[in-house]
Parts: C-alpha cells; structure tokens; sequence
C-alpha cells in the first residue's frame, strides 16, 4: 500500500559497508521505498566537522588551502573533523582555531549547523562565531596545511567576495553570510550549548566500538 506523500517510513532493509578509510566510509543501504518497492543508496560516512567564523570587529579569518577534489585552492573558514570520539564540537573548534589562525577566543556563539551534500554524504557541520581574539601560538603545520595561507578580510568584503563567485566552499558562504546577517542587525548569534542534531555517529560509532577513540581515523 502507498503511504501518503510525506508520510512513508524508509525502513533500512539491508546494510553493508563498501570501503573504510581513515577520514571516510561508504556503506550501500536497502530502503523500502513508497512504491512498494526497494531502493539501494551509497552514503559516505562522515564524523562531522567544526567551522570558525573569526570576527574582530572589522575582519575574519580566512584561509586559502589547496582542495584536491576539486585541484584549486579555496577561500575557507579554519575547520576540522570531529575525530575524536565524544569531543565537545567547541572543544574541537577551539583547537582547530589555534592550530589553523593562531588564535585564541573568548566569546563564543553558534551561527548555524548544515548538511552540504545530503543527497549522498551525512557530514554534518556547525559553524561557530569566535570573538575577543587573541593571538597564541600555533603548532607547526603538515600536509595541505603546511602550504595554507591565512589573510583578514573585512566582513563586508568577505560578503562581496561570496556575491562575486569568489568563495565557492558552502562552509564559508554560510558563516559569512550569517555573520554579516547578525552584524547588521545587530544581532548575537545562538547558544553553542543548542542540540547538534545534524552530527553523523555511524562512523564515529562503529570506530568506537572498534576501540578507536583518541584518533578514531586510525584504521
């Protein structure tokens, strides 16, 4: 029998992991799907991540990293992945702030939480606002990060740079355009202590009880 648009239950008929890697995971899923019928959907598993609008007053923070799935550098907020088991996504942005700006921060608030692509990848993501700054001293980088380069730019600018096509990570476009929001409002943005609802705990999950917890990405 058919259920009524916006009604049906994707019951999970079937699961099966296809590939597990450190950062990653893709797993195929057997739905029952409205019609009667099943479907199959690959998700990649994700651990979440953190996001870090950095606003002085004037300015944020942004950094220009190279991306090789997309094989060009991008305008981006600092940001990390959620891989340590149970940690406080705060806790997770504060580091990352250091690690990525060399900043330390005071105020703190939340922005907004987001999915980029929910039609195959649970990653989700809350961004932050991170105010009072600060410099601290930063960890020396590797990989990617070590060639990152971070740059100030005004919160208008960085608005228009998102209007021009120039900022093409979805991250950043939201942080920005939420905080230039809240900023001619006059706005403050919402608790960090609301519900992150949107975190993924399938990876996360099956890696702890795996043992992984530290670094959930050795695998």
């Amino acid at each position: 029998m058919t259920s009524s648009p916006g009604q049906h239950h994707f019951d999970i008929l079937d699961s099966e992991v296809l590939l597990d890697a450190p950062i990653i995971a893709v797993r195929r899923d057997t739905l029952r799907m409205p019609g009667g019928g099943t479907g199959k959907r690959e998700i990649v598993e994700h651990f979440g991540a953190v996001a870090v609008v950095a606003f002085d007053g004037a300015n944020i923070a942004l950094v220009h990293q190279y991306r090789h799935s997309v094989q060009r550098r991008l305008w981006e907020l600092p940001a990390g992945i959620l891989d340590i088991a149970d940690e406080d996504p705060l806790v997770c942005a504060q580091r990352e702030l250091t690690e990525e700006a060399g900043l330390a921060a005071k105020q703190w608030g939340l922005l907004t939480d987001l999915v980029c692509s929910p039609g195959f990848c649970e990653e989700g993501v809350r961004i932050f606002l991170a105010q009072d700054l600060s410099e601290v001293p930063q960890p020396d980088a590797d990989d990617e990060e070590a060639d990152m380069q971070l740059t100030w730019v005004a919160l208008e600018e960085a608005k228009n740079m998102v209007l021009r096509g120039e900022i093409a990570n979805s991250i950043a476009i939201a942080g920005i355009m939420i905080a230039a929001d809240l900023v001619a409002r006059g706005q403050g943005p919402r608790p960090v202590t609301d519900l992150f609802d949107l975190r993924p705990t399938s990876l996360s999950e099956r890696r702890k009880a795996a043992g992984l917890g530290a670094d959930m990405k050795r695998v």
